[in-house]
């Protein structure tokens, strides 16, 4: 069993990128500014946030934090998003989510320019990426399939179960996974908590790309020998013995799990770090498409 170490890949790639921006510092080029707006003070929000504008800091990118308070208004917001769409000095932005009850996130999410959209999240790039343009990808499936090329994880004709089906990381994954490329060329599955005879369907599976935000959902039984794990989830659980009083468990029950996979990702330390990995080469991208 490999684990498909998220936080050494990624820091592989921070590394390729701070040599990537050297190079455009060398050259008098403008290096990468990625700006991210926080409304409120939702705790894991803003330990994202701050994870995202260190990574800026370690590989030489600017980088802008908004930070607004929890009563921010829509129109307020609205108002900021439409400044940074404006500002030539910002290559890409996200607002980080959730967002306070009295915005409409859908709203937001269509008011961010596409061009500065790293997260991927707006119409015009979701549509790209369906139809296999050139885009920004949403971080965390972006991430995902990296991590499955750098490893050499077979995917083609392989039968790839996605449990989960939201528009951040089920759906996309879904989809590019279903396309011609280095990760993906499968044939795609997608469950999710209505959907009957579930175990059968993931006892099937070749690899798993488990999203469906239930902590330790897929367990050992539901699996077959040698199945490729990627656990999406995050979940703080209780547990007496450790000194905060809880420990960070994914979608997956890894002990069991474990037990009959080829590769799983780990948590903490797999997926998430990816993320944040790949948000930074979205940002790369979107300078060089200014240039």
């Amino acid at each position: 069993m490999t684990i498909l170490d998220g936080k050494k890949i990624s820091n592989d790639i921070k590394e390729e990128i701070t040599e990537h921006v050297k190079s455009m510092v060398s050259k008098g080029e403008k290096v990468p500014h990625l700006a991210a707006i926080l409304v409120g003070s939702d705790g894991a929000s803003m330990t994202y946030v701050n994870a995202k504008v260190k990574a800026c800091e370690r590989i030489g990118f600017n980088s802008t934090l908004i930070e607004l308070p929890e009563y921010t208004t829509e129109q307020e917001l609205l108002d900021k998003i439409n400044a940074l769409n404006t500002d030539s000095n910002i290559d890409g932005f996200i607002v980080q989510l959730p967002l306070p009850e009295q915005i409409d996130e859908q709203k937001v999410l269509m008011a961010v320019d596409p061009d500065k959209d790293v997260d991927g999240f707006h119409p015009v790039n979701v549509g790209k990426m369906a139809l296999d343009l050139p885009t920004f990808l949403p971080a965390t499936p972006f991430g995902i399939l990296e991590l499955l090329e750098r490893y050499q994880v077979e995917t083609s004709g392989k039968h790839v179960v996605v449990m989960g089906r939201s528009h951040i990381v089920g759906r996309p994954m879904s989809i590019l996974m279903s396309q011609k490329r280095k990760a993906g060329d499968a044939t795609v599955t997608v469950v999710h908590s209505r959907t009957k005879n579930l175990s059968e369907i993931t006892k099937s599976a070749d690899i798993i790309v488990a999203a469906i935000g239930i902590s330790e959902f897929l367990t050992g039984d539901m699996v077959k020998e040698d199945v490729v794990i990627i656990d999406v989830g995050i979940t703080r659980v209780p547990d007496a013995t450790k000194k905060n009083g809880y420990r960070l468990a994914g979608d997956v029950e890894f002990e069991s799990v474990s037990k009959k996979a080829s590769y799983i990702t780990p948590v903490p330390g797999g997926v998430g770090p990816m993320t944040i990995a790949m948000l930074l080469k979205n940002t790369l991208l979107a300078r060089e498409r200014h240039n």
